[in-house]
């Protein structure tokens, strides 16, 4: 599937002082772009380019909550595109379409939900606000993170004496009177060798109330790694749920069918063993074992997992899910005590890595690491 680059890759390992006597800017080998999205419901969005020396591209969306946009490895796209486009989070109204209008900003390769509320919709007691006129709060799908713009804190670009890092961070302020104060503080690093990248967030109450928090990373891949036959790998445990379309529709968890018009959305809650490390690792590998995608996280900010199938016509695409709480949501988790609730100044962490498998070796080596057989 990918074209041989060892040559390349050979040549663009020497020390950076090397690089540096054979052109004028390291930019033609790696660098970090600033850009505005200028088109249509885009209009606006600002946007930093990331570009490594071995053929890795992601975009941050920084007026779309620091999510990822696109990702492509060496020319191959990586990340589901649903039709919606990144669009200008002005655009977005949360409380449109009984809840559901989140699904109008489902786009690109991560969509974060969050910071109060993740799941479906639904009302529940605010009275730990103090504020009479608003005794309960409303949510949509998956929260109102998504649609609140970052402020970029920082651009580095940390070339060393081999390679280095391609460094950007930002913060999200969820906030209303009388209501939560979240903060969310992403860190997205790229190194400048290699075929991966990793998301460091965290959140922090800055309120004097004590404030429910959820989190979710929802990460979303598509075609050509996305495919007929195209397997999910996991140490599952059990199987804690599944929607009521996967008795009807004969598309299994562990392996892809093909796009199917009218296809019903699909989602489990997979348990997953905690591997060695101390991480959970699942992996998507194309049938043919020429490419994949491995995702590893730290379980203790995110225990639960979802995934979910979205294989219609012009929608294909699957959505690997790390989650602070289980698919039931804050109904549930405030009835079972499993809501986290955070104390002014008290904070959460999240570090996730995302790794693009190149050839068979790669993706038999990243099966062998999610499912704890590397001998």
């Amino acid at each position: 599937m990918m074209r041989d680059q060892d040559w390349f890759g050979a040549a663009i390992r020497q020390p950076t002082r090397e690089l540096r006597r054979r052109t004028g800017d390291l930019a033609a080998f790696a660098e970090i772009r600033e850009v505005e999205l200028s088109n249509g419901q885009e209009r606006g969005v600002r946007a930093l380019q990331i570009r490594n020396a071995d053929g890795l591209e992601i975009e941050v969306l920084v007026d779309r909550a620091f999510d990822i946009g696109d990702v492509r490895y060496r020319g191959v796209p990586v990340s589901w595109r649903s039709g919606n486009g990144y669009r200008h989070p002005a655009l977005h109204e949360v409380e449109a379409e009984d809840g559901l209008s989140w699904l109008r900003t489902l786009d690109g390769f991560l969509v974060s939900g969050g910071l109060d509320h993740t799941l479906f919709g639904g009302e529940v007691d605010a009275s730990q606000y103090a504020y009479p006129p608003k005794p309960t709060v409303r949510h949509g799908l998956h929260g109102r993170l998504s649609s609140l713009p970052a402020r970029l804190l920082s651009v580095e670009e940390d070339w060393r004496e081999t390679g280095g890092v391609l460094r950007v961070r930002g913060e999200i302020v969820q906030a209303t009177s009388f209501g939560e104060h979240l903060r969310l503080r992403r860190t997205v690093e790229v190194d400048i060798h290699g075929a991966g990248f990793r998301i460091d967030d965290e959140v922090v109450n800055l309120g004097f109330e004590r404030t429910p928090h959820m989190f979710l990373y929802h990460i979303n891949i598509g075609w050509p790694v996305v495919d007929e036959g195209t397997e999910f790998v996991g140490s599952v445990q059990r199987h804690l749920w599944q929607s009521p379309s996967t008795e009807e529709q004969g598309a299994p968890h562990h392996t892809l069918v093909e796009p199917r018009r009218g296809f019903v959305e699909q989602v489990w809650e997979h348990e997953l063993a905690v591997g060695d490390d101390g991480l959970h690792r699942v992996a998507l590998l194309r049938a043919d074992g020429a490419f994949g995608v491995e995702l590893a996280w730290d379980p203790e900010g995110m225990p639960n997992f979802f995934e979910w199938q979205n294989l219609r016509d012009g929608q294909y695409g699957v959505g690997l899910e790390p989650s602070s709480h289980h698919v039931g949501g804050e109904a549930d988790a405030r009835a079972d005590g499993s809501m986290t609730w955070l104390e002014h100044g008290e904070s959460r962490r999240y570090r996730t890595s995302v790794t693009l498998l190149d050839g068979t070796e790669a993706t038999a080596a990243a099966r062998a690491r999610v499912l704890g057989d590397e001998g």
